[in-house]
């Protein structure tokens, strides 16, 4: 393992790639390997104990192309399983949760709904991130399952499809009292684009540049931080080989967007 050893980034299917893209954009030095689940996909409907069988062996996989850090780009993983990753390997495991708090640091007693699966929402870790601010700010917790699901069945450019699911999410969500939504599924950020012209007045929030600046203190500190002047590398894997041109899709899409 060297500076030049690739990072690991992997997601149930699809939704990392949005963080995949913000990692490229800010650390384009580095070569970057994306693995997504797409033959087990979606983790917000299984089990932690199937979540977590699931991470082992993309973990596993991952560390056999020698890299040096792991980015779980999947919030329901994280939830399941972060801490008994972290224990099993010796690379950094870098996780993700819903930037809650970017969101009440806007300023006071703000209104904010988090939009993620149902099984972040459900689970203590994320239990304990509400506890520490939900006395000064309200807080509503918002599971959205289908936007999994369009992204991964390619319906993004459905425009009827996709504004007729997000209107529903955002009356559950009581949107024209809101402040902010915390976009707490990585699948989510392909919406954006939607989201600011259905409520251009609330503010819509993302971890993945959180993520990516952690990630890269953390190789910092340990001297693995690619500082060649060559572009970075992605190399493309998926548990379906039909998703990858997918993925390679998305990735133009979110170039094209940003």
């Amino acid at each position: 393992m060297n500076s030049k050893s690739p990072i690991g980034v992997f997601d149930s299917g699809l939704g990392g790639i949005s963080v995949l893209h913000t990692m490229h954009s800010l650390l384009p030095n580095e070569n970057l390997i994306y693995l997504g689940d797409g033959k087990y996909n979606p983790y917000g409907t299984k089990t932690k104990e199937e979540i977590t069988k699931r991470c082992v062996a993309i973990c596993d996989e991952l560390i056999c192309h020698d890299v040096k850090a792991i980015v779980i780009a999947c919030n329901t993983a994280t939830s399941a399983c972060v801490k008994l990753l972290r224990e099993k390997y010796d690379v950094d495991i870098i996780g993700m949760e819903p930037a809650l708090k970017v969101a009440c640091d806007r300023g006071e007693h703000q209104r904010i709904a988090v939009w993620a699966t149902q099984l972040t929402l459900s689970e203590k870790k994320f239990a304990n991130l509400m506890n520490r601010f939900k006395g000064e700010h309200h807080i509503i917790k918002v599971p959205c399952p289908e936007l999994v699901r369009m992204v991964e069945d390619n319906k993004l450019d459905d425009a009827y499809l996709v504004e007729s699911c997000l209107k529903e999410y955002l009356a559950a969500s009581d949107y024209k009292n809101l402040d902010s939504i915390v976009l707490g599924c990585t699948h989510f950020p392909f919406y954006t684009k939607y989201l600011e012209k259905l409520c251009p007045n609330v503010h819509i929030i993302e971890g993945s540049v959180g993520t990516t600046l952690h990630t890269k203190d953390l190789l910092e500190q340990k001297g693995l931080l690619n500082t060649s002047c060559e572009e970075g590398q992605i190399t493309w894997m998926n548990t379906m080989d039909s998703k990858i041109e997918l993925s390679k899709c998305l990735f133009k899409k979110l170039e094209v967007e940003l």
